[in-house]
């Protein structure tokens, strides 16, 4: 960062916390550093791969502090109110003449420098943001132009040689100590590039068998020749919601997917990377808690000859498009660099309406300072319009429409087209609608609309979910389903439907706290045609929706439940657990059928039972309120077992065949163990291992040495004990008694060890993963 002279203003920092928040308060530099109060600064480190060199500059030796010493490739404070990123881009444009986009950048570490010289006059207590840029080869030397305030020279150096030389604390260099955190820097080249290819197939490999591949069909003998036709330009629209996912989780994700499909075939390793690339549709992987499996270096290599000046004979900078080994919380939502303080206070900068827009589904956030330095890099004018400006903070709102216009633009020529197309009024109406909501922002007509659907090809398609977005939640991904329903299912939901008040009325629980209006949401049984966007990792059987509050509140919403996916995942999961878990008697009793009336089963019953409660004290509330943590997984629980009493309630009222009555419960038993494998942290878990040992304590479920099975005689009691037990907890909101109930039967116990120990023995996939293999005959047919 260049001296400051007499006659300038004094540079300022933002004063942090000791764990490096903001305070809110800035200081001139030279008080920052005789006060020793936190403050930010930037460490870029330019590395190339080629001859496993970093390059060092020599200070200059007019600075105040390591005058003519060997350093960092460039470094800099953060001034007051400017952001890390984009500092430390300007950084390298400053001090050595090279200018690179955001997505050369990556964010390795963040080291705490705290240390006193100058005799005590020099106190400096940095936070450092430190960032790699890999470049395939060394920079020519002749090609960097040196800011001579600051930089007196520039030179590669073997990282392993310059490491050893800060470990023997040469005095030609800037000291850090290589074996406290500053280490990280050469340990993560060292791995990234000392890497076995056996071992890191064999892991990926690994990870990839997790997923068993399924390929998903659906009749399509029922659909109308226009719908067949809409369908050709359906899935064309899905498409570009993936093509927008992939930018969604990260702005270099589109160019590294572009990369590995490009390089799948060049080794068994490449082929690896792709195949679970895919299946995470990111670098981060789904079931390991988002850990990375690809690093920068397995990245895209992107050109850019203006980067640095020309030199005679090199044809330019050559980098790598990074991408953090931690995966963003914000994903390519927001600033890379922003966290929650700086959003908040300029949140409360804003009007109503625009706060509505900063928070709202559908648009990103953006810097107007990245938006200069890009527009400088480029020197293209780019538009600017329809930006919510607001000049004294840094942070502004873009639309989806304006962020994804060229995408949305075509997605929703196809659907307008498709709706030309289609045979129903209601998909008419629905395809319609969305594509105008592409464009103009506004989704609340399609979603009604989407509510309302009632036609044989199910179309679901657009921003929903917001799970990506970890830092609040706000922002939603784009995702398409495309199905065809099935009828037969749909009609029997409606027999739960229109039964669901005959259940409440007959539920295991006190008269005084059962409903008098109960609202069933309707729901759509379709076999899955394609999906596309956020579909990553395992895979959803059904889903609820719209998200947004104000039609959930007017209209209430839908559920979706995809039949063939919960085949597939009968099939390659349940089968092998019951044929491994479950007594050889009564092994074929365990059926699709009964497996797929009970899911459905279970997502009516959370429309019965007790939500909206009185307390004893006569105070108004709901069981989400008063049970708080314990809410989902008893929710969860109750749905499930009271779905095993509402089965044995419609069987005995002649309203179900009789044959469901044993396989129902034997079925359910194997699921037990299914879901146990994701753990008992998680709400499906939990619930799961709350009815096992219930059940087993009961006498319903028997151990026989290593395998499992049903006694008959006991177990409709046991179903109906359990219920009664969860629902009076729900309808009084006694969450003591919720915390008692978990405690004492939320156990790994020694019958759910047995079982998971007898299913580690053989390897069943924990999901699958589906190719559409109707799609691909169709698009075929087109071409």
């Amino acid at each position: 960062m260049a001296e400051v002279d007499a006659h300038t203003q004094e540079e300022f920092f933002d004063v942090l916390t000791k764990t490096g928040q903001k305070t809110g308060i800035s200081k001139p530099r030279g008080d920052v550093h005789r006060d020793g109060d936190y403050h930010r600064a930037v460490h870029v480190w330019i590395f190339a791969e080629s001859t496993q060199e970093l390059l060092i500059q020599r200070r200059a030796d007019c600075k105040d502090s390591f005058a003519g010493l060997w350093d960092i490739s460039s470094a800099g404070h953060i001034s007051a109110g400017d952001s890390s990123l984009v500092t430390a881009r300007r950084e390298l444009q400053e001090e050595l003449g090279v200018t690179l986009p955001k997505d050369a950048f990556e964010m390795i570490f963040v080291f705490l420098q705290e240390c006193v010289t100058n005799d005590g006059k020099f106190i400096n207590n940095e936070f450092n943001d430190v960032y790699l840029v890999t470049t395939v080869d060394p920079i020519p030397l002749e090609a960097f132009t040196l800011q001579e305030t600051e930089v007196s020279a520039v030179k590669y150096i073997s990282y392993e040689e310059y490491r050893s030389l800060l470990a023997k604390e040469d005095l030609e260099y800037v000291p850090y100590d290589v074996n406290g955190e500053y280490g990280q820097l050469f340990d993560i080249i060292a791995r990234r590039y000392k890497e076995n290819t056996i071992a890191r197939s064999l892991s990926l490999q690994k990870q990839l068998q997790r997923y068993a591949p399924v390929s998903l069909s659906a009749e399509l003998t029922g659909l109308p020749d226009a719908d067949r036709e809409a369908l050709v330009l359906l899935i064309k629209a899905a498409a570009i919601m993936d093509e927008i996912f992939y930018l969604q989780v990260w702005y270099s994700n589109p160019v590294l997917r572009d990369w590995l499909k490009e390089h799948a075939d060049a080794s068994q390793l490449d082929k690896l990377k792709w195949m679970y690339y895919i299946i995470n549709k990111s670098p981060w992987s789904s079931l390991d808690e988002n850990e990375a499996f690809l690093t920068t270096a397995d990245s895209a290599i992107k050109l850019l000859p203006e980067a640095t000046r020309p030199v005679t004979g090199w044809k330019g900078l050559e980098y790598k498009a990074a991408f953090p080994v931690l995966k963003p919380p914000g994903a390519n939502f927001y600033p890379p660099d922003m966290d929650k303080v700086e959003f908040e206070s300029w949140k409360t900068s804003l009007t109503e309406d625009q706060q509505e827009a900063a928070t709202g589904f559908f648009t990103v956030i953006k810097r107007h300072s990245e938006f200069s330095l890009d527009s400088s890099l480029y020197s293209s004018t780019v538009s600017s319009t329809n930006l919510s400006v607001d000049s004294t903070h840094d942070l502004y709102s873009v639309p989806f429409p304006q962020e994804y216009n060229s995408s949305l633009t075509r997605a929703a020529e196809f659907l307008h087209k498709a709706g030309d197309l289609a045979s129903s009024p209601s998909l008419k109406r629905f395809l319609h609608s969305k594509a105008d909501a592409f464009l103009s922002n506004d989704y609340y007509d399609s979603d009604i609309a989407w509510i309302e659907l009632d036609s044989k090809l199910d179309v679901t398609i657009g921003p929903y979910e917001t799970y990506e977005d970890a830092l609040f939640g706000y922002k939603a991904t784009f995702e398409a389903f495309i199905g065809v329903r099935d009828d037969k299912a749909t009609a029997q939901l409606k027999l739960f439907g229109d039964n669901l008040q005959v259940l409440e009325q007959n539920l295991p629980l006190d008269n005084v706290y059962k409903s008098k209006d109960v609202i069933s949401a309707p729901i759509r049984v379709i076999d899955l045609l394609y999906n596309a966007g956020d579909v990553k990792g395992p895979q959803t059987v059904a889903f609820n929706l719209p998200n947004d509050e104000r039609i959930v509140k007017d209209r209430g919403t839908s559920m979706v439940m995809l039949k063939n996916i919960s085949e597939a995942k009968f099939k390659h999961i349940l089968q092998p657990i019951a044929d491994v878990c479950i007594t050889k008697e009564q092994q074929e009793l365990v059926d699709f059928e009964s497996f797929f009336t009970h899911t459905i089963c279970h997502e009516c019953c959370h429309g019965i039972g007790p939500h909206s409660i009185t307390l004893p004290n006569g105070r108004k509330s709901t069981v989400r309120l008063e049970l708080q943590e314990l809410h989902s997984a008893l929710e969860e629980a109750k749905a499930d077992i009271v779905g095993l009493w509402a089965l044995k309630f419609l069987i005995h009222k002649d309203l179900l065949p009789k044959s469901l009555l044993k396989s129902m419960y034997v079925s359910f038993l194997a699921g037990c163990f299914r879901s146990v494998r994701f753990g008992l942290e998680e709400a499906h878990g939990k619930g799961q291992a709350l009815q096992f040992n219930w059940l087993y304590e009961k006498g319903a479920f028997i151990l026989n040495q290593e395998t499992f099975s049903v006694d008959f005689t006991k177990v409709e009691g046991a179903v109906e004990s359990l219920s009664r037990e969860i629902l009076t907890i729900q309808a009084k909101g006694d969450k003591e008694a919720a915390n008692l109930l978990l405690q004492k039967h939320c156990k790994l116990t020694d019958p759910l060890k047995v079982a998971l120990q007898r299913l580690e023995k053989i390897q069943v996939p924990v999901d699958i993963v589906p190719t559409f293999s109707v799609v691909d005959q169709i698009l075929e047919q087109r071409h």
